[in-house]
């Protein structure tokens, strides 16, 4: 495991070669030290509790770990010991190796062949920090000898202050079924509308946003600091999570997550594929989120 921290004007960022994670995000401010992601506890930190990981060669679940694509029937086995499903692909789990390094970026790749998946790939990943923000970078190729459905996204945890409130303006909503899986997808209800500044409800929420317009905001007001995240446009839809004490006892309502992904939870069972690209053999997916702090 490498860790490696980088610095650029009031930005600092640090990162583990372990699972691809970023373990902090900061900002020196007027009032101090910011984080704009929630710091890790430790360098030696898991996915769970880092301040995000990749989601590659996809993000979230696939119903009943099967999907059919060109006639083949495809199966997962779960690579955790609490989740039945094949969870987030391997890049979370994964030992990246880092392959290039200067004060202000990094960057760091991982092969991945066999195992709990169909799947056989190279990702790649970069972090390039400079005075105004940080910007991260994946790109997956296909190693493997068959066409296959991919996506991209991160699941980065951001602080959440008693006066926290996020703007993402989406089309529709996609309901939650038993087994953490998505439902259906239908109107945005009024609690979960974030086309304009809202708080995160105070309950559980673990839900999928459709045609996500690639733009969000996140404003802490009691540290005169908001971040913008602003995505490529292959990123159309994006994932809230908001944890509560009947999963997680150590809850105390102190983070969110806002994750930006390429495609929809459980593509892979959707007519469309939900937004996952289909690459041929030696066929690539890239994508980038820029996060930029802002005073207020």
């Amino acid at each position: 495991m490498t860790i490696v921290d980088l610095q650029s004007g009031p930005l600092s960022l640090r990162v583990s070669s372990k699972g691809g994670l970023v373990l902090g995000f900061w900002k020196e401010a007027d009032v101090g030290k910011v984080p704009l992601l929630r710091p890790a506890p430790s360098a030696e930190a898991d996915a769970l509790s880092s301040s995000c990981y990749p989601l590659i060669p996809f993000g979230n679940r696939v119903k009943g770990n099967r999907f059919a694509f060109e006639g083949i029937e495809y199966r997962f086995e779960p690579n955790t010991k609490w989740d039945k499903h094949y969870l987030h692909g391997e890049g979370w789990q994964a030992d990246w190796s880092i392959d290039g390094q200067t004060e202000t970026s990094v960057e760091m790749s991982f092969l991945h062949r066999g195992g709990n998946t169909p799947y056989a790939y190279r990702a790649s990943q970069s972090f390039v920090l400079d005075d105004d923000g940080l910007t991260m970078t994946l790109i997956v190729e296909n190693l493997g000898e068959r066409a296959m459905p991919f996506g991209l996204g991160w699941h980065p945890y951001f602080p959440m202050t008693p006066e926290t409130t996020l703007q993402a303006r989406s089309e529709k909503f996609w309901t939650e079924v038993d087994e953490w899986l998505p439902g259906e997808h239908t109107d945005i209800p009024a609690d979960l509308d974030f086309s304009k500044p809202a708080e995160l409800p105070h309950r559980w929420v673990n839900n999928g946003f459709e045609d996500w317009n690639g733009e969000a905001r996140i404003a802490w007001p009691e540290r005169r600091t908001a971040l913008r995240l602003s995505a490529d446009p292959i990123f159309k839809h994006a994932f809230v999570f908001v944890s509560d004490t009947a999963f997680d006892p150590n809850f105390e309502r102190d983070y969110f997550c806002f994750e930006p992904m390429t495609h929809l939870a459980n593509g892979h069972n959707l007519p469309d594929l939900g937004g996952l690209k289909v690459l041929g053999p030696g066929g690539h997916l890239s994508g980038s989120v820029r996060l930029h702090p802002e005073n207020i």
